[in-house]
């Protein structure tokens, strides 16, 4: 993963939590508050990702790699 993947990951989850729009502007907002330079198209990629996908879902499920155990 590149810094830019996880800085915006961690910015998608920041603004998600605190219950403001996961948006590419709010995501670039946050990460020139914190002085963290990117490429200019990860925020416009997490901005999507948020559109289209559940957040509480990606959360829920980010360990969801696991085999169930067999009994």
């Amino acid at each position: 993963m590149s810094v830019g993947e996880i800085a915006c990951a961690y910015a998608a989850l920041i603004l998600h939590e605190d219950r403001i729009a996961v948006t590419a502007e709010n995501i670039s907002t946050l990460l020139k508050t914190a002085k963290v330079k990117v490429e200019s198209y990860w925020p416009t990629l997490f901005a999507k990702l948020a559109e289209m996908k559940n957040l509480e879902d990606l959360i829920a499920n980010a360990g969801g790699g696991r085999t169930p155990r067999r009994e």
